[in-house]
């Protein structure tokens, strides 16, 4: 387990004479709505909540505290919560838990795996915070942060979901102005999304934010560990940000700009501390045995399973010639792939790719799957895929990449049989500069569905077991873009 995910038990109390299990704010039963008590207190938790990388067993809780402190958690369903706040006995009091330490090995932050969860379950959790009178010098638990989540349907409920999708945060300059500092997360909210897939490029630590008019805190390019974490603790300042964070559950993937752009794996030795400050302000959850990885399914009933890809850590530079030795996802990651999309069962296959597979983006080499005017990109590891997809038939594909700043969707025929064989999507920036207009280029023989910039914008997508549906809006609400799929038969 590495260091910022500390395991911790949950303690559920019984009130005796009832038999019912509960939780209390101040260690009896009292009447209240969740709303009424519910409240995020900035002195103990400036940086906020998040839940994230959310299974039908698990859920990982994300927080910062101001400084060295002993955080206490607690959780249990909803419906015990609410049965028991509904009794006039007084119950048991809680067990107060073991005191987790905040510590500046890790920037005060803490990643906390919720676990031996119930599929389908709508749970709510307390963040405590130890702190002393100065007056009595007593010491207690003070209520910091609520909140509630619901964990995933197993795999063989067929659930319809919501999710929306984007990246691209603070960049050119474009970076928290006002205190709700980046309102379109407000937006999104307002459509209730099941989860949040966030494409990288969560930082532009590479990328100054000049005051004004923006918020004071960034005007500086990030180049080592404590500068990292300082332009993520100002991104978690902006209250728009922390709000969504508290009730949407989110799956997070990297980028470039986490580190600087267009960076190329080991090759860059700026990596390893950026990444480092990622997984300290994020919650990704990595196996054990490899502390480093982020690539990783996540399995939404039935109908849906994520592939987040990983297209930074393991690349090759991206100005060597394309070849067989040229990877973009590394030999595990890429088999990892093929396996995983082999062996779903289920009805739509969405493929997380942080960047496009067509377009030519230039720069050093070429950062996207696609080749540049030279031949220079990865589209040998890319025609793998594909060739995958089609020798396999692997049905209902769907790509959703972002990175480029701007709308883009493609209906794609490689195989030139008449056919469609998957789908493209790109959204973003949620607040950066509007990319330069690029069509597709013409390796995976694209049907343009969508190809337009200059604005602020994220993907709403509606998936059942006959239909996944994308609408892209912009950051005044309005839709930009909608398309329609069904499901072929598998």
């Amino acid at each position: 387990m590495h260091q910022w995910l500390l395991l911790v038990r949950s303690f559920i109390f019984v009130a005796l004479s009832v038999g019912c299990a509960a939780f209390s704010d101040e260690g009896v039963r009292t009447s209240g709505s969740f709303e009424e008590q519910s409240y995020l207190d900035s002195d103990l938790l400036p940086q906020g909540v998040a839940i994230g990388d959310v299974s039908p067993e698990r859920a990982l809780l994300w927080l910062r505290t101001d400084g060295p402190a002993s955080v206490q958690i607690e959780w249990a369903p909803l419906s015990l919560w609410e049965r028991a706040s509904k009794l006039a006995t007084v119950v048991a009091p809680v067990p107060r838990m073991m005191s987790i330490p905040t510590t500046p090995e890790t920037d005060y932050t803490l990643t906390i795996p919720l676990e031996g969860l119930s599929p389908a379950t709508r749970y709510r959790y307390h963040v405590l915070i130890d702190s002393t009178d100065q007056t009595t010098k007593q010491r207690s638990a003070g209520l910091a942060a609520k909140g509630e989540f619901t964990t995933l349907p197993d795999e063989k409920t067929s659930a319809a979901v919501t999710f929306a999708w984007s990246g691209d945060l603070g960049g050119q300059g474009q970076c928290r102005q006002g205190v709700r500092g980046y309102p379109i997360f407000d937006v999104i909210q307002q459509h209730n999304p099941d989860f949040f897939l966030f494409l990288g490029d969560t930082i532009y630590g590479d990328h100054l934010c000049p005051s004004p008019p923006n918020e004071p805190g960034a005007d500086f390019s990030a180049t080592t560990l404590q500068t990292y974490r300082e332009r993520h603790r100002y991104q978690r300042g902006a209250e728009a940000l922390q709000r969504f964070l508290k009730t949407v559950p989110v799956y997070v993937i990297w980028d470039d700009h986490e580190v600087r752009n267009n960076f190329s794996g080991p090759f860059d030795a700026q990596m390893p501390v950026g990444r480092q400050a990622l997984r300290e302000y994020w919650p990704i959850a990595s196996p054990d045995e490899d502390p480093h990885r982020m690539y990783r399914s996540v399995r939404y009933g039935a109908d849906l399973e994520l592939f987040i890809l990983d297209t930074r850590q393991y690349r090759s530079r991206n100005e060597d010639q394309d070849g067989p030795d040229k990877t973009m996802l590394g030999s595990s990651q890429l088999r990892w792939l093929l396996d995983g999309l082999r062996r779903s069962m289920a009805t739509w296959k969405v493929i997380v790719t942080s960047v496009p597979l067509s377009v030519m983006k230039g720069g050093v080499g070429n950062d996207g799957w696609g080749a540049d005017s030279k031949g220079i990109g990865f589209e040998r590891e890319r025609q793998v895929i594909v060739d995958a997809i089609l020798g396999q038939r692997i049905r209902n594909v769907v790509f959703l990449a972002g990175d480029v700043h701007w709308v883009q969707a493609n209906a794609y025929d490689p195989d030139q049989d008449g056919t469609i064989d998957f789908h493209e999507f790109m959204v973003g920036p949620l607040s950066a500069r509007p990319g330069r207009l690029t069509p597709a280029s013409e390796g995976l023989h694209p049907t343009r569905l969508v190809n337009e910039s200059g604005y602020r914008n994220f993907g709403l997508v509606r998936v059942t077991k006959t239909s996944f549906d994308v609408t892209v809006m912009d950051d005044a609400g309005d839709t930009r873009f909608s398309h329609h799929i069904s499901a072929h038969e598998q």
